[in-house]
Formats: structure tokens, C-alpha cells, sequence
């Protein structure tokens, strides 16, 4: 598969669904939690939806990571340049073990802070603290893997994640049920069990993926020049990075706000949201296998300087996203019941879980314009746009849905709403604004603009 002159459809597609795939699975995985989280308690449950703005650090920062190697190391292959190449997967690794550790530090400082700010009782804090303090502990699991696989997307494997991922899930639907529960020889942990499946899966494929990149050919070029740290290197993956990692982090304050208005109806109707948010995830896994492929498509071909093949890919996204959307959205609106049934058999859980699927389905086909465009800003080194925009999103738009709600007294659906229409606006500008780049700016940027390792 050749990234700078295969047909674009093609790649995109072909990159795509195994992206996809993968992906499905590490959403089915995050389902299979929620499920017995829901099966354990009500407040496990409530106290999975809750740990997620904080677990959402180490996301972000997975993403940053993933994003800033995928595009460095990407653009370099597009310029030929060996020696950049493997500088780059090099120091993405070094990179990752630092910001692990940091993220480590913060999240078993903050957790605690940050349940209690989104209104949390003491028996969901407290099975809260339990999940995230395992899931930080495990941190740098996460981010090792996907600063690995950085490099296997550079060069246009999505095959190997997929497999990970699917692996991964695996495992998760068998050890999940064995911890939590205590079967055959091992305790019983509760929603203990939960994170410490989660650690021993990215452990697994952590070695999986290190396996992989020990037989590719590119790797075993490096010598020990290539493995001396070098600043100008952690300098361009910091700022490419970094603005990545904040804006996504800006969505923890989405989910705070979410869970502090929501959490006004009870932890019954943040039961509800965080079983629809699931489902929500699992929808949206198409856009996120199609952003994976055109991330790697654009990264080559704008380190090679081809702008036409550049604007194809990202228009073809947009339109294979759009339609899949769609389609996607009148599924969902019309089984949101049955769906949320699966994670609860409490009628009041269900009615808050399925009332939100249903606006749900009104709101995902605005996605597709934020997650491609985001990543096509991504794709060719100006993240800082991508951050901006997030910003927005997931900052300034919430905030201004929740002082309106708060205004007219909104209830749970009418809050919903009100962050659907929202989201469109934001959207629509959104797009109009990258057409605009697209036409008057992209041809401009269409050189490296980091300074020359």
C-alpha cells in the first residue's frame, strides 16, 4: 500500500476498517465495563459514568501521543528522510515514559477533587477512587502502546492495533466476570476487578505491539546515534502534542459540567447518560476509523508536498462520514430502549439512558465536521487550530448550555436539546472555516514548519 500515490478512496477505505474494527472493540470493551459496572451496583455504575472526565487525562494524552507520532513520523517518510523517521519513533517513546509519569502523579492527586466537585455521595466516591486509582497506577501501559503503534500507522498498519484491540476485548470479557466477582481461585475485587482487567490487557498488548516493531525493518535500522535523546526532537513532539492533549482535556470539563447539572436528577439520570454515552461511543466508531486513515494519508503526502491529494482525502471523509452518520442516527433513535435495557434492569436508569439516545441520534451526524476536520489540522503539523476548536466545543459551548439551562430551570431532555443545537452551530462554522483554509491557506503550509532535525 502506498500512501503518496494509491487512490484515495481506496486507502481510505482500506485503512479505514480495520481502524474501524479495532476501534469497535475497544468501545465494546468500555461497553463490557459498563456492564458490570451496572451488574455489581447502581453506583458502580454511576460511579464507572463519573471516573470517566478524570480517566479521560489518560486519553487525551494517548491521543496527543498517538497524533504527534503518527504525523511527525509520517511526514518524514513523506520526505524520504530515514534518519528523521526513526529520531522521531525514538523519541515519541522517551517522550511517553515522561508524560506517564506525570499523568500518573496528577491523577492520583486530583481524582478525589474531581469527584467531589461533580457532586458525588460517599459510596460512589469512594468505588470511584477505587477504579481510577488502579487505572493511573497502569498509566503508562496506555501510553506506551499507542506511542508504538504511532509508528505502524505512519507506515499504514492499522492491522496490528485492530488485532491488539480485538485481543484486548477478549481478554476483558473473560477476566471482567473472574475479578469482580471472585470465580474459581481468585478474590473477589468488585469494581476493582474492572480496572485491574484493563491493566492486564494493555500489558498484553503492549508486548504484542513491541513484538511487531522488533521484526519491522525500519526499527531495526536504529543504532545507538539514534538513541541519544536530543532536545530539538521532544521540542517539535511537545508542540505538536501538547495542544492535542490540553483541548482534549477541556472535554473532562464537558463531562463535569454534564454530570454536576445532570446529577441535579439523580444518580439514577447519571446512570442513565453515562450507559447512553457508551452506545454513543460505539456509534461514532466509523468517524474515528476514517479520521485514523486520513490522519496517516495527509501526514505522507504533505511531508511529499501533495496538497490536491490532501484536499481529496479530507473531502472523501467527510462524505463516506456523513453518510454513515446518518444512517446511524435513525438506528439508534428507534432502538435507544432496547439498547439501554442491556446495561440495566432499573426502569428509572432506563428511561434517562434512552431519553438521551434519542437526541443523541440528532446531534452525531454535526460529528464527523469536528473529529476530520480536527484531524486534518493534525495531519499537517498546525494543532493549535485543532485545539482551538476544541476550546470551543468543549469548553465555551458547554459553559454556555449550562448557564442557559440553568436560566430556564432546564429538565435532563430540554439540557440535551439544547447541546444539540449547539453542537450543530459550532459545526457549520466550523466547516465553512475549513473551507476557507482549504482554498487560501493549505498551499502555504505545504512545507515543514518545525525546525529541521
Amino acid at each position: 500500500m502506498n500512501l503518496l500515490k494509491d487512490k484515495v478512496p481506496t486507502l481510505v477505505r482500506k485503512l479505514a476498517l480495520p481502524a474501524m474494527i479495532g476501534t469497535l472493540f475497544q468501545t465494546f470493551y468500555n461497553v463490557v465495563d459498563t456492564f458490570f459496572a451496572g451488574k455489581i451496583s447502581p453506583e458502580a455504575l454511576s460511579a464507572l459514568s463519573k471516573s470517566f472526565p478524570i480517566y479521560f487525562i489518560i486519553v487525551a494524552t494517548s491521543i496527543g501521543v498517538t497524533v504527534a507520532g503518527t504525523s511527525l513520523i509520517g511526514n518524514s517518510i513523506g520526505e524520504k528522510n530515514e534518519k528523521k523517521t526513526l529520531n522521531y519513533f525514538t523519541h515519541i517513546i522517551y517522550y511517553s515514559i515522561i508524560i506517564s509519569i506525570l499523568i500518573t502523579s496528577i491523577g492520583l492527586f486530583l481524582s478525589k477533587k474531581v469527584f467531589i466537585l461533580m457532586g458525588t455521595t460517599d459510596e460512589v466516591l469512594n468505588l470511584g477512587l477505587q477504579y481510577t486509582n488502579i487505572i493511573f497506577s497502569g498509566a503508562i501501559l496506555f501510553i506506551l502502546v499507542v506511542a508504538m503503534n504511532s509508528f505502524l500507522h505512519a507506515e499504514g498498519d492499522t492491522k496490528t492495533y485492530r488485532n491488539v484491540l480485538i485481543l484486548s476485548f477478549l481478554l476483558n470479557i473473560v477476566l471482567n466476570p473472574i475479578l469482580i466477582f471472585g470465580l474459581f481461585f481468585f478474590p473477589e475485587l468488585g469494581i476493582k476487578g474492572i480496572g485491574v482487567s484493563t491493566i492486564v490487557s494493555q500489558f498484553v498488548g503492549f508486548i504484542i505491539i513491541l513484538l511487531k516493531l522488533c521484526n519491522n525493518k525500519r526499527i531495526k535500522q536504529i543504532t545507538k546515534d539514534l538513541l541519544i535523546p536530543r532536545f530539538k526532537y521532544f521540542i517539535n513532539i511537545f508542540f505538536q502534542s501538547m495542544p492535542i492533549v490540553i483541548s482534549i482535556c477541556a472535554y473532562s470539563l464537558t463531562a463535569a459540567i454534564i454530570f454536576k447539572y445532570i446529577g441535579q436528577s439523580g444518580e439514577y439520570a447519571v446512570a442513565g447518560y453515562g450507559a447512553g454515552t457508551r452506545i454513543e461511543q460505539v456509534v461514532l466508531l466509523p468517524i474515528l476509523g476514517i479520521n485514523t486513515a486520513i490522519i496517516s494519508i495527509i501526514s505522507q503526502n504533505f511531508g511529499a508536498g501533495s496538497i490536491s491529494r490532501i484536499k481529496e482525502a479530507y473531502f472523501t471523509a467527510i462524505k463516506y462520514s456523513l453518510i454513515i452518520m446518518i444512517f446511524s442516527g435513525g438506528i439508534l433513535y428507534v432502538s435507544s430502549d432496547l439498547i439501554t435495557s442491556l446495561f440495566s434492569n432499573n426502569s428509572v436508569v432506563i428511561d434517562y439512558g434512552s431519553k438521551y439516545l434519542k437526541i443523541c441520534a440528532f446531534i452525531i451526524p454535526a460529528y464527523p465536521i469536528f473529529f476530520l476536520s480536527n484531524g486534518l489540522f493534525m495531519a499537517i503539523k498546525k494543532s493549535e487550530n485543532a485545539m482551538i476548536s476544541n476550546i470551543f466545543r468543549n469548553c465555551i459551548n458547554p459553559i454556555i448550555v449550562f448557564l442557559l439551562a440553568q436560566k430556564i430551570n432546564a429538565d435532563f431532555e430540554t439540557f440535551f436539546w439544547m447541546w444539540a443545537v449547539v453542537n450543530w452551530i459550532f459545526s457549520g462554522l466550523y466547516f465553512f472555516f475549513l473551507i476557507y483554509y482549504i482554498k487560501n491557506k493549505l498551499e502555504k503550509f505545504s512545507t515543514v514548519t518545525y525546525p529541521q532535525p
